[in-house]
């Protein structure tokens, strides 16, 4: 429904550009899964309808991995932003797609681990 689904031009927009330097290919739809059972069925549907799928996390990429550029669905996973499971004997976090460094620094704070930039 409406607050997990946009077709608005604004969000569409937001949804089709990262921080390089390619043009503006915004997704037809835009929308925000909140379960890995979700992102199954929507990607299902998407694969039996030929229909483009685009990942989208923060949009602070520098490739242009976002830009829809046949159009299609775009999957932003901002919304699962669970962090399930810290090993700290095998230094190994599992974390829903959602989930930013930032984030992940700030739960790992007082464990003597942290997530640094690659």
């Amino acid at each position: 429904g409406a607050p997990n689904v946009s077709t608005a031009a604004a969000v569409r927009e937001q949804h089709g550009h990262d921080e390089s330097m390619h043009p503006c290919a915004p997704p037809d739809v835009v929308v925000w899964p909140q379960a890995v059972g979700q992102v199954q069925e929507l990607a299902a549907l998407c694969h039996r309808c030929r229909v483009p799928m685009v990942p989208f996390g923060t949009g602070t990429g520098l490739e242009g991995g976002v830009n829809a550029v046949q159009g299609g669905v775009c999957f932003d996973l901002s919304r699962m932003d669970t962090i399930a499971e810290l090993s700290l004997e095998d230094f190994s976090v599992t974390v829903e797609p959602g989930v930013t460094r930032k984030a992940l620094n700030k739960y790992l704070r007082g464990t003597g681990l942290w997530f640094p930039v690659g």
